[in-house]
C-alpha cells in the first residue's frame, strides 16, 4: 500500500509491505491516499535445510498475553534519510522483501488473534507536535484478529522515509516487538553484509506455566466482540526530550564538567550520585537503589508533576512494566516470543514530587520507584498479579496516573 498525506506535506508515495491489510480511514489531517495494499507472506525456505514453515497451527496465548487483549495496539513511526538518487521502488522492494524474511521468523505475526470461549521534518523533530499528525503514518490493524501491520511512506519528494509499525500488544512486548525489528532490518541488510542476524525467536508457549489460573482472571468475557479499543484524545500531544548536561545543571544543581568527551552515560550517573548525596543528607534509610531507570523515570515523573498542578495532600502514581523473562521459575529464555512483563507501580505525594532539586522532588520519585522496583521482583510474578491488578483499578479511579511503557 502507498500512503501519502497531502501534497504539500508528503509527494511521494510508495508500496506498502505488511502482513495485514489497511485503508485509508483516518479524518484527521493530513488526508491519505493509499495507492496499493499487498498481503507480504512469510518467505518460503531459502535452503533444502530450513524447515518449512507450517500450513496451518494455533499458538495459545499465556496469561501475560490475555492481558493485553482489551488493550490499544502498539504503534511506531521510524524516519529515515534517504540519499538524493535513491530509488525508492527499490528501497520499498527491498522493506517488502526482507519483511517476508522477518515475519517467516517471527509467524505468529502473520496470524490473527482469535479468542476462544474460556510534514516529514516538523513530524519527525523533536518539539511538541500533534499526534494526530503522525497517525496517517501508523497502519491500523483492520482486518479482525490481525496482529501486524507495516507501512512504508516516502516523505517530502525522496528524501526520507516514514516506516509506521503497527503491533498488537498481546501477540508480544516490547522486548519481542523490537527483536522482530532487528530482524527485519537484518534482513534488509543482508545484501550489503554490515549486520549480522540477531539470534532466533523462541515461540513456545509451553514455558509459561499457569499454576494460579491468571489465564481466567485476565482473559475478555467470550461475548466481547472488540479485540482492542484505540483511543486517541484530540489534543494529544507528543514531543522529545533529551536530558542535556545544562538541562542536568539546571535541575540537579551539578557541577558538570563541559568537556564534549564526557559521554551521556557519565552524566546520568552523576544524576545517580546526587541522588544519593541527597538521601544522605535527609537521612533516608536505606538509601534508594539509583539505577539508569530509575533516574531516568524519577527524573521524568518529577518534571511531570512540576508541570502538572496538583491540589497538597493528594498522591500521584507511576505506572511502568518490568521485564519477568528472568525472574520466572524455571526462567524463559532471552528471545521468549510473547509477552512477559508486569505492572510496577510506584506512589507518592504530589507535593513532594512538584519541589525543585535533587534533595525534593528528584529524591522522592527515586526513592518510589525504587520501592516499586523492589516489589516488583521481590517475588515470583505470577504470585500478586491478580491482586496488583485490582489494586492498581483502584488507584487510577482515585489518583493521578502517569503510565511508561
Amino acid at each position: 500500500m502507498a500512503a501519502a498525506p497531502a501534497p504539500e506535506q508528503l509527494h511521494e508515495p510508495g508500496l506498502l509491505g505488511r502482513a495485514a491489510t489497511a485503508s485509508s480511514v483516518f479524518s484527521s489531517p493530513p488526508a491519505v491516499r493509499v495507492l496499493d495494499t499487498t498481503l507480504v507472506h512469510p518467505s518460503p525456505p531459502t535452503s533444502s535445510g530450513d524447515p518449512a514453515p507450517p500450513e496451518e497451527t494455533s499458538l495459545p496465548l499465556t496469561f501475560f498475553d490475555v492481558f493485553w487483549v482489551p488493550a490499544p495496539p502498539v504503534q511506531r513511526v521510524f524516519f529515515y534519510r534517504l540519499l538524493p538518487d535513491a530509488d525508492i521502488d527499490a528501497v520499498l522492494a527491498n522493506l517488502k522483501d526482507s519483511l517476508s524474511h522477518a515475519v517467516r521468523a517471527f509467524l505468529p505475526l502473520a496470524g490473527r488473534l482469535r479468542l476462544t470461549p474460556g510534514t516529514a521534518n516538523r513530524l519527525a523533530a523533536d518539539e511538541p507536535r500533534e499526534a494526530a499528525r503522525l497517525a496517517p503514518l501508523a497502519p491500523p490493524l483492520l482486518h479482525a484478529g490481525a496482529v501486524l501491520a507495516v507501512q512504508a511512506t516516502p516523505l517530502s519528494v525522496r528524501r526520507g522515509l516514514a516506516l509506521g509499525v503497527t503491533v498488537h500488544h498481546a501477540a508480544c512486548d516490547g522486548a519481542a516487538s523490537t527483536h522482530f525489528l532487528h530482524t527485519w532490518v537484518a534482513a534488509a541488510c543482508a545484501g550489503a553484509g554490515t549486520t549480522t542476524p540477531p539470534p532466533p525467536a523462541v515461540i513456545d508457549r509451553t514455558l509459561v506455566s499457569d499454576p494460579r489460573g491468571l489465564y481466567d482472571v485476565f482473559c475478555p468475557p467470550a461475548a466481547s466482540d472488540a479485540l482492542f479499543v484505540d483511543r486517541m484524545p484530540d489534543d494529544q500531544r507528543l514531543a522529545t526530550f533529551t536530558l542535556s548536561r545544562d538541562h542536568l545543571q539546571l535541575v540537579v544543581g551539578l557541577d558538570l564538567d563541559p568537556n564534549p568527551n564526557i559521554n551521556s552515560h557519565v552524566y546520568l550517573q552523576r544524576v545517580k550520585d546526587a541522588v544519593a548525596a541527597a538521601a544522605a543528607t535527609r537521612g533516608v534509610a536505606p538509601r534508594p537503589r539509583c539505577s539508569s531507570l530509575v533516574a531516568a523515570l524519577g527524573f521524568v515523573w518529577s518534571c511531570y508533576r512540576r508541570a502538572k498542578p496538583g491540589g497538597a495532600g493528594e498522591r500521584a502514581c507511576l505506572l511502568f512494566f518490568v521485564d519477568h523473562r528472568s525472574r520466572l521459575k524455571p526462567p524463559l529464555p532471552d528471545k521468549y516470543f510473547g509477552n512477559c512483563v508486569a505492572g510496577a507501580t510506584a506512589m507518592a505525594s504530589t507535593c513532594e514530587l512538584a519541589e525543585a532539586g535533587a534533595d525534593g522532588g528528584l529524591l522522592t520519585a527515586c526513592t518510589a520507584i525504587a520501592e516499586a522496583i523492589e516489589d516488583a521482583v521481590s517475588g515470583p510474578a505470577t504470585q500478586t498479579m491478580g491482586e496488583k491488578r485490582r489494586r492498581f483499578r483502584e488507584l487510577a479511579a482515585t489518583m493521578d496516573v502517569l503510565s511508561v511503557e
